[in-house]
Order: structure tokens, then sequence, then C-alpha cells
């Protein structure tokens, strides 16, 4: 799927060539087109794709498109975001947030 808004949409079959073997950061956000607290956070997620480039890419990979990911990372819930580095997830988050608070959360993350 293309790229919009510097956040790539991905697919089950692309999640490990761009997430687990990605050089750098990745955070993954689990959205589903039915899910009203995720179209609140597109634009966070946008503003934060394109303050970071270069350092954080950052990706969506919706659950009803891509079950088998979702199920593979336990997501229960949309929004999920979960950061990756080397191919390993370094910490999970569930619902909406600001923009502030999700970057202070991702840097404590990636420290």
């Amino acid at each position: 799927m293309p790229a919009t808004t510097d956040v790539t949409h991905l697919t089950d079959d692309r999640f490990a060539s761009d997430v687990l073997l990605a050089p750098g950061p990745v955070l993954v956000e689990f959205t589903a087109s039915w899910c009203p607290p995720c179209r609140q956070l597109a634009p966070v997620l946008a503003d934060l794709a394109r303050e970071r480039a270069g350092e954080l890419r950052v990706v969506a990979l919706d659950v009803d498109e891509a079950p088998l990911t979702a199920a593979r990372y336990g997501v229960l819930a949309a929004p999920t975001m979960i950061l990756f580095r080397d191919g390993e997830p370094l910490g999970k988050l569930v619902g909406a947030r600001s923009g502030r608070r999700l970057r202070e959360e991702l840097d404590r993350m990636a420290a």
C-alpha cells in the first residue's frame, strides 16, 4: 500500500521486511478503519513521522487486513502501538494519546 502523510500502511506479507528487518526503530500502529480513537491518533502519528524522519519510521497495520500479525503480537484493542528495534518489540502502548505524551513514552521505551 502507498504511504500516506509519512505513515506507511503495511500488510501481513510486508511486516517482516518493513519492520522486523528494518534498520533502526519502527513504531507500528495496529489500527482499524472502524476505530474512532485510531482516526484521532492518525494526525499525531503523521506529525511524529515527519518530526523524527530519519530516526524513527512510523507504519500502520490494519488489524482486519493483517490478522496474523496482530494475533502474533497479542493485539486485542485498536489502537495499539508497538515500538520495534532490530526486530524486537521494546514496548506496547494501547489507546490514543496526545502527541506530547506519545513522544515521552516512546523516549522512555527507546532509552
